[in-house]
C-alpha cells in the first residue's frame, strides 16, 4: 500500500506491506470553515467568557499580541488582520501595538520568517519583536507558583495595557494540549522559569503526555502562571491535516481554550484496539520536522501505540539540523541515553532542552527507534542514539524480518499532530 508521510515541505512516499498494515491513524473527518475570516471576526466580536474584543480595547493605552515562533504553522494571516484592526479602530495607536514572538527557549524569528509567519502586510507594517528567555534582566518576576516555580515573564508582556495571545490547539507531548496559557509559559517565559517546570519532577509524572489535562501537573502550573501574568483575551484555532481551519475560539484563556481542546480532541483522537510491533511515524512535516530536537515529538507521539520491545521508524527531514548547541552538546557529554538519565535524575546538573532528550529517553526504553532522514548523515544520526536507516521501506522490511510473520504495522502520517491511543485508555 503506497501511503504518504508529512516529511520537509513536500512529504514523503512510501510503500508498505498491506498484509501486515492494521491501520493508518488520521484525522476525524471535519469540514473546515467555508469563510474562515468571517468566522475570525464573529469569534472577536462574540467571545467566550469575555466581552467583544473591540469593547476591552476601548480606553487601553498600548496593547501586546503574542504570537507562536515559526515552529507552529498558525495561520496568523487570517487571525491578525481583523484583530489588530479592531485594537485601531478601538483608539490604539499602531506605534503602540507590540507583536511579540513567543520563541520560549527557540531561535527569533527575523526577515522573510516573520512573512511566513504573519502575511506581509503584518510583517512590514507593525512592529514585531522577539522574546529572549536566556536574557533574565528583560523579564518581570511574579513570585513562585503552587510547586514552587519561579514566574519570570517578559517584560514587555507583563507591563502591556490589553495582554493578547493567538496560537494553535493541537496535541502537545508534555502539556496535553498547546495553545491558550502556553503561549505565556513557556512561550513569554525566562530560563529561570521553563528549567523548573519543564523538570523531571513534571516531566516524569504519569499524567505529563499528549491529550491529558486533568491532573497534568505541566498543564495545572502553566495555567497558573498564565493566570499570574495576566491574559484579557485569546484567538486560537484548529487546523486539519491539509492545514486548513476548522475552527476559531477567542475570548477567555481558560473558557475559550477549553471549548477548542473538546474540539480538537473529537478531530485529532485516533485508535487502535492493540498495541503493534511497528509503527511508522512521521514528525508531521515542517516547520516542525526542522530540526532533530523538533522530531522527538513525533518519536513520543507513536509510544501509545507500539508494543514493548516494538520498533518505532520516524521519517523527519531536519532541514536544520539537529538543534541548539546546548541541546548538542547533550549528545557529546553522554555516552549513552542511561548515563543521561542517570545525570537528569540526580538533579546536580542541568542543560538547556534537556527535557526534549528526556522525552526520548521515555521512548527508548520501550521500543526501538529507527530515524529517516536526507539531511542528516547516518554517522551523525547514529550519535544521537537512534539507527539510521536508508529508507522508510528498508527499516520495515528489517523489522518485518525480526518479528515475524504475523509482525504489525501501524502509520501515523502526520506524527505528533495526530492523538495516537489505544481505545481502551
Amino acid at each position: 500500500m503506497r501511503l504518504r508521510l508529512e516529511y520537509g515541505r513536500s512529504g514523503l512516499e512510501v510503500e508498505l506491506p498491506e498484509r501486515h498494515l492494521v491501520k493508518s491513524l488520521q484525522y476525524t473527518d471535519l469540514e473546515p470553515l467555508a469563510d474562515p475570516l468571517g468566522a475570525v471576526e464573529l469569534a472577536l466580536d462574540e467571545p467566550i467568557g469575555t466581552a467583544p474584543l473591540s469593547e476591552l480595547a476601548r480606553g487601553r493605552r498600548n496593547a501586546c499580541v503574542v504570537v507562536s515562533d515559526v515552529t507552529r504553522p498558525v495561520p496568523n494571516w487570517l487571525l491578525l488582520p481583523p484583530l489588530l484592526e479592531r485594537l485601531e479602530k478601538a483608539g490604539i495607536a499602531r506605534e503602540n501595538i507590540l507583536i511579540l514572538v513567543a520563541t520560549g527557549l527557540h531561535r527569533p524569528n527575523v526577515g522573510h520568517e516573520l512573512v511566513e509567519m504573519l502575511g506581509q502586510h503584518v510583517a512590514e507594517n507593525y512592529r514585531i519583536e522577539n522574546h529572549d528567555g536566556r536574557d533574565l534582566s528583560s523579564h518581570t518576576y511574579l513570585g513562585q507558583s503552587p510547586r514552587d516555580v519561579p514566574i519570570w515573564i517578559d517584560s514587555r508582556y507583563v507591563s502591556a495595557d490589553l495582554k493578547i495571545t493567538t496560537g494553535l490547539i493541537e496535541p502537545h507531548l508534555m502539556a496535553g494540549f498547546s495553545g491558550g496559557r502556553k503561549l505565556i509559559c513557556p512561550g513569554l517565559a525566562a530560563l529561570e522559569t521553563v528549567k523548573v517546570w519543564h523538570g523531571p519532577d513534571f516531566l516524569e509524572h504519569p499524567n505529563a503526555r499528549a491529550g491529558t489535562l486533568e491532573g497534568n501537573p505541566v498543564h495545572e502550573e502553566n495555567t497558573y502562571i498564565g493566570r499570574r501574568a495576566g491574559c484579557d483575551f485569546i484567538v486560537n484555532t484548529l487546523i486539519d491535516a491539509q492545514r486548513r481551519m476548522l475552527k476559531v475560539v477567542a475570548g477567555d484563556m481558560e473558557s475559550a481554550f477549553y471549548e477548542g481542546v473538546a474540539v480538537a480532541r473529537r478531530v485529532v483522537r485516533d485508535t487502535l484496539a492493540e498495541p503493534v510491533d511497528i509503527v511508522v511515524t512521521s514528525a508531521a512535516g515542517y516547520p516542525l520536522d526542522a530540526t532533530f530536537y523538533q522530531s522527538i515529538k513525533g518519536m513520543v507521539a507513536a509510544l501509545p501505540i507500539v508494543r514493548r520491545g516494538g520498533t518505532i521508524i520516524l521519517a523527519a527531514e531536519m532541514s536544520e539540523g539537529i538543534g541548539s548547541p546546548e541541546f548538542q552538546r547533550l549528545f557529546a557529554e553522554n555516552p549513552s541515553l542511561e548515563v543521561f538519565f542517570e545525570r537528569l535524575m540526580s538533579k546536580n546538573s542541568f542543560t538547556l532542552d534537556q527535557w526534549q532528550l528526556e522525552e526520548m529517553a521515555k521512548v527508548a526504553r520501550w521500543a526501538k527507534i529507527k530515524v529517516f532522514s536526507d539531511r542528516l548523515p547516518a554517522e551523525t544520526l547514529r550519535r544521537l542514539f537512534v539507527e539510521p536507516v536508508e529508507s522508510v521501506e528498508g527499516a520495515v522490511a528489517e523489522s518485518l524480518a525480526e518479528y515475524g510473520p504475523n509482525a504489525t504495522i501501524a502509520v501515523i502520517p502526520k506524527g505528533p499532530y495526530v492523538l495516537a491511543e489505544l481505545a481502551d485508555s
